[in-house]
């Protein structure tokens, strides 16, 4: 899949807290979790953030815990694709769990505002700001079929559609 979007940058070590403050837990409803994603790394951006910008970041993105409800809050802001050097091991399951296509790339050439598009099936990065090309690691196919169909449940319900015998 191709996605164009603007770059919202942030630093190494974006812990799920940063994401989605454990404060706001208590009601995990889309409109919620959209409204205070980010917001202790950065109190605008769930108002500046629009449906296809990117998420880029340094090292160990989405460490600490491992609440689902980092990446639910991700992708409830209209962010399709987060790409970062490096990523916690349960946030990157998780994300690919609820339908949010990760990254792995050295982000050192990409900047706050700049405007990618990122091509997820080959891993190509191009920064349309710096027109530069940056390749990252690419997606093993079982995992975009996870994403393609929504993330894991509606996986399962297209693989269980297919064995149906009605």
């Amino acid at each position: 899949m191709i996605f164009k979007g603007k770059v919202f940058k942030f630093g190494d070590n974006i812990d799920t807290d940063a994401i989605i403050p454990a404060r706001y837990l208590n009601d995990a409803g889309e409109e919620n979790l959209k409204k205070h994603c980010m917001e202790d790394a950065d109190t605008d951006f769930s108002s500046r953030v629009g449906e296809g910008d990117f998420i880029v970041a340094g090292a160990n993105f989405g460490c600490g815990s491992s609440r689902e409800h980092a990446p639910r809050a991700i992708k409830a802001c209209g962010v399709h694709v987060v790409i970062a050097k490096s990523f916690a091991r349960i946030f990157y399951r998780n994300s690919f769990n609820i339908g949010l296509y990760i990254l792995n790339a050295d982000t050192t050439g990409i900047n706050e505002g700049d405007l990618l598009e990122v091509n997820t099936d080959n891993g190509e990065i191009k920064n349309l700001s710096r027109n530069t090309v940056i390749k990252a690691n690419t997606i093993p196919k079982f995992m975009s079929e996870l994403v393609n169909a929504g993330g894991l449940i509606g996986y399962a319900k297209k693989k269980a559609g297919a064995y149906s015998h009605d």
